[in-house]
């Protein structure tokens, strides 16, 4: 995800903490452990989420709690038209069990 040029402290704020009816929609839908870091050279955003269920995990897009957090954080990042963040895909270069 690709945050806005001096959004870093702002977009910091409104994650602590998070919004309590979010955290729950994550919890019901087998996120166990979500992590955000930022690049602080680019504004680059890198998640990591522990999921239970890829389909649970698509789920939560389709919530109107997801939809509220998308709507806003939509000022702070880049975002696709439904105002879902802008994703890109990391590819896995190494993995070690």
């Amino acid at each position: 995800m690709q945050l806005n040029p001096r959004a870093e402290e702002e977009y910091r704020r409104r994650h602590n903490p998070i919004w309590r009816e979010l955290e729950e929609i994550l919890r019901a839908h087998g996120v166990h452990h979500y992590l955000i870091s930022l690049h602080p050279e680019t504004g680059q955003l890198f998640a990591y989420a522990e999921i239970e269920d890829q389909a649970r995990w698509d789920a939560i897009a389709a919530t109107p709690v997801c939809r509220r957090w998308w709507d806003y954080m939509a000022d702070l990042m880049e975002v696709n038209a439904d105002r879902s963040p802008r994703v890109i895909e990391l590819q896995e270069m190494f993995h070690l069990e």
